[in-house]
């Protein structure tokens, strides 16, 4: 089936180019323009059939462009995407008929669930589970079983171990199979948008409010909501979720009857919410309430037999969908070595660099290139055969050593920044944090 185009609207050509490369890697066809009235000659030219826009360029910004897209294209899909200067003026145009909005910066992975969401297919490497580790088997046979019955999942573990690709699969293998799956990201969407977003607004709730707009629960109707990072929820917003769960009903932002739902509620969490129940950052109630059928995903390091089906699997989908693609033995060792802070996820990217960096038709061990060379791919599987020995205590010692002394050299030349340290590492602002923490456990002082 052939995927619809997406037009990216960004005057920044690094960011451009950085989301053509992620849409384009999960096959979606994409087109580019540089400002409003740019975007619209575009329009006239192709057939689009969703459009993602920043909101602050010139001439012609990302609202003046919804405006207009509105009035000629009244149901195309119009995301917007805000720094954390302008969310004022991206909450005035979801109000104004905006699909819905993206704070910069964002992950990968949340921009293609929305798309999919969308445009009503969902990124090729979300579509299937890979489940080769007995580990995983086990939470595979569990949530199976699960499936079959309308009970509450609250599925926890650590950042990019595959929660959604199991809520997914869950939802695929229930009897509302046939029902929509949305999802719905707690963490990426400023508090006073989530409320109007998740339970919908009538006309004339708030000012700017046009026309009458359902929320996540009501678009889920006989169908599964996902609530992505639950815990990112603030206590006043988790109340009125409570009550929307034990009464199966919801109303709508200045609204004055309650709507009926027969939704089936999964929530994700990569944090312990038992400890935040007891600081008093989530709400006791909601938590038993949530988690009436726990599933933990273990991190990839625990489930290496996952590690090369996975990495197989990443290089068919960034080859163009090719099976020639081989992982050589030795490129294998190399993966099969590594921690994998990152998950499921850092090995996608990792694998997407080394087919850029290789031949195209095989991946070998000088393709594998770690984040920011904080582990030498050679020496990093010296000392250990395949996943089954550990590196030599000394030789691990002095990679972590290496690695904290980058890490933090890269944070005192930005003043503490911990954005400005990521990008000087290559790494993301997510798994910058995950090694901070371990250096904070070990009790190393940590600038800024």
């Amino acid at each position: 089936m052939s995927r619809p185009t997406v037009l990216i609207v960004e005057d920044d050509l690094s960011l451009r180019e950085a989301l053509c490369e992620t849409l384009s890697s999960a096959h979606y066809p994409v087109a580019t323009a540089t400002d409003g009235e740019d975007a619209l000659q575009v329009l006239q030219r192709h057939e689009i059939k969703m459009v993602i826009s920043d909101v602050d360029m010139r001439p012609m910004d990302g609202r003046t462009l919804l405006k207009r897209l509105k009035k000629r294209y009244p149901h195309l899909p119009v995301v917007l995407m805000s720094a954390l200067g302008s969310v004022s003026d991206a909450v005035e145009a979801m109000r104004e008929g905006a699909a819905d909005y993206l704070a910069k910066p964002f992950d990968a992975t949340v921009l293609l669930q929305l798309v999919g969401r969308l445009v009503g297919v969902l990124p090729q490497s979300d579509t299937q589970l890979i489940a080769v580790d007995p580990r995983t088997r086990e939470v595979a046979v569990l949530a199976r079983r699960v499936a079959a019955s309308d009970a509450t999942v609250l599925l926890t573990g650590e950042s990019g171990t595959g929660k959604e690709v199991f809520a997914q699969y869950i939802h695929r293998h229930s009897p509302r199979a046939d029902g929509a799956f949305v999802a719905i990201n707690c963490a990426a969407i400023p508090e006073n948008m989530l409320e109007a977003i998740l339970f919908g607004y009538d006309k004339g709730a708030f000012t700017g409010a046009h026309e009458a707009k359902p929320g996540k629960f009501e678009l889920a109707h006989r169908g599964s909501l996902l609530l992505d990072e639950i815990s990112e929820m603030a206590l006043g917003l988790q109340a009125k979720l409570l009550r929307v769960l034990q009464e199966r009903e919801v109303e709508r932002l200045g609204g004055r009857r309650p709507i009926p739902l027969d939704v089936r509620v999964l929530a994700t969490t990569n944090c312990d919410l038992g400890v935040r129940v007891r600081e008093g950052r989530f709400r006791e109630d909601l938590y038993y309430r949530l988690n009436v059928f726990p599933l933990r995903l273990p991190p990839l390091r625990e489930r290496r037999q996952d590690i090369l089906p996975l990495a197989q699997r990443f290089a068919r989908v960034h080859h163009s969908g090719c099976v020639s693609v081989r992982i050589a033995r030795d490129a294998g060792e190399l993966l099969l070595a590594y921690d994998w802070p990152g998950n499921v996820r850092e090995l996608d990217n990792i694998i997407h660099r080394a087919l850029i960096l290789g031949s195209g038709e095989s991946i070998e061990a000088q393709d594998i290139r770690f984040e920011a060379g904080l582990l030498h791919p050679q020496t990093a599987v010296a000392g250990r055969c395949a996943a089954e020995a550990e590196l030599e205590p000394a030789l691990e010692h002095d990679l972590r050593s290496r690695e904290q002394e980058l890490i933090l050299e890269a944070l005192r030349q930005g003043g503490g920044s911990r954005k400005e340290a990521a990008a000087k590492l290559g790494i993301s602002t997510r798994t910058l944090r995950y090694k901070l923490a371990r250096l904070r456990e070990a009790g190393v002082p940590i600038p800024g």
